[in-house]
Parts: C-alpha cells; structure tokens; sequence
C-alpha cells in the first residue's frame, strides 16, 4: 500500500486528511510568496528526487511551478542535517554523509542563495564532510557537528516566517518523503525515510520555541510524530511505521495545526 491520500480513503483518512479546514496552503491552491529581492526564491521541485517537490502529499499538492522563500529553504535544508546529526550519533557516519552535506552540495546550491546574509558558515560543514571522509573519531567530530546544528538555527532564526505556515510545509514534505521511502511496511528508499524524520524534528523544534499557550498541543502531537522513528536514529535498518499508523498521525497533526490562530 502506497502513502498517498488516494489510497487512504479505503482507511477513513482520506477525507479528513484532505477536507480539514482551516490550514493555508503551503504550496498548491494558493501558491507561495516569492522570496524577497537578494534571496534567491528557487522551484518547488528544487532538490533531490522529489524532495519539496512534485507530487502529492498528505496534506495538498505541491506545485513545481511555485517558489520557496529563503524561510522554508532554510527548513527543508535543516531537515537533512537534522537526518544526518542522528544517523552520525547512531554509529551511522556512512548514511549520515548525505544528509550532512546536503548544505554544501554543489547538486543544492541552488538553495543556499541568499544564506550568507543571514550567517552561513559553509567552511563548517565542509570541515565535516573532510571529517567523515577521513574518518575521524567521534570526539573531533562531534563539536563541527554542534556548530553546525548551532548555524543552521541561527540562520533560521535570522530568516524569521511565519512558524505555523513554516510547519505546514515540513509535514506536506514529510508526508511525500515518507511515501517515496516506506511502501508495504518496508523501507524502499532509506535517504526519503530518513529526510522525513529530519522534517518532524525540525517541525517539533519550531513549535517548541512558540508560546505553550498556543502551540503546546501541537508540540505534543510533533512528539509523538518524531516517535514513530526509532529512539536510536532512522537507520536504514529500521522496521519502519507502517503507512497507515502515519497517516493517523499526520492527520492528528494536521487537525492540531487547523485550530491555531
């Protein structure tokens, strides 16, 4: 079984997944705002296969046509490095390369116009990728890999957006991740699985920074999203959610997302 909505309605997900009112439309119906002059909006379909590109996901269809502005770059790009921190700190230097180089890549580097306004330390994560290609021990990584959590948040901050608009993105791109990498109860493609989890975690962290007041439920709902991965990392080994215990779950999230201001 696939994860995509039209195979959700035999589940009674489908309808509520696609028919909850009250959530913007990231990408698709309504379209994005084009980043400002200097940042460097890019496609929708900018990436690796599929990723924050064409096709549907759980919550609408994202448009190839559209742009990202330098905000949700900055998410989707945090999402890899999210990936790759926990696969490195699970003994996984090997699946952690991709996902950490992903900000420094020449295949990406499309994204990453207008970063160096907003504090992007590339030399960073150029040192990690010297790091794991030499196979240094874990103590000397380790503190890169803090700097580069460290700048990828402050770049985030610096860009600002709007953090429910921000986490509705993360989870239409999870969503498509997850069903590029799961199908069956299996995982077909363990770099898609992986970049899924980046995004709930990066999700979880931006409604963990707002007001407990307003975003404390969703928070709680991104905790048990972030959950439905291992303890120990999102290995390629992994016996993955099953698709329909997902889609449950982003549908919860989604709902949790629809009753904010």
């Amino acid at each position: 079984m696939k994860f995509v909505p039209k195979r959700w309605v035999g589940l009674g997900l489908g309808a509520a997944m696609l028919g909850a009112a009250g959530l913007t439309a990231c990408s698709g119906e309504q379209g994005e705002t084009p980043a400002p002059a200097g940042q460097g909006a890019v496609p929708a379909s900018a990436g690796e296969g599929g990723e924050g590109g064409e096709g549907e996901g759980a919550f609408g269809r994202l448009d190839p046509m559209q742009v990202l502005p330098v905000e949700k770059r900055l998410a989707f790009m945090s999402g890899h490095v999210e990936a790759g921190l926990a696969l490195y700190r699970a003994g996984a230097p090997d699946q952690a390369a991709r996902h950490l180089l992903h900000p420094v890549s020449e295949t990406h580097a499309h994204e990453r116009a207008g970063l160096d306004a907003l504090g992007f330390k590339p030399e960073v994560f150029e040192q990690v990728s010297a790091g794991l290609e030499a196979g240094k021990p874990a103590a000397e990584i380790e503190p890169l890999l803090a700097e580069a959590e460290a700048n990828m948040r402050l770049m985030r901050d610096q860009a600002g957006g709007e953090p429910k608009t921000l986490i509705e993105y993360l989870m239409k791109t999870l969503a498509e991740e997850y069903d590029a990498g799961v199908d069956d109860g299996e995982i077909v493609n363990a770099g898609e699985y992986q970049d899924a989890y980046g995004f709930a975690v990066v999700a979880r962290d931006i409604a963990a920074a707002q007001a407990p007041e307003t975003y404390g439920e969703l928070k709680l709902e991104l905790d048990v999203l972030v959950l439905m991965w291992p303890s120990k990392g999102p290995l390629a080994d992994s016996i993955p959610a099953p698709e329909p215990q997902m889609a449950e779950q982003l549908n919860r999230v989604k709902l949790t997302l629809a009753g904010l201001p």
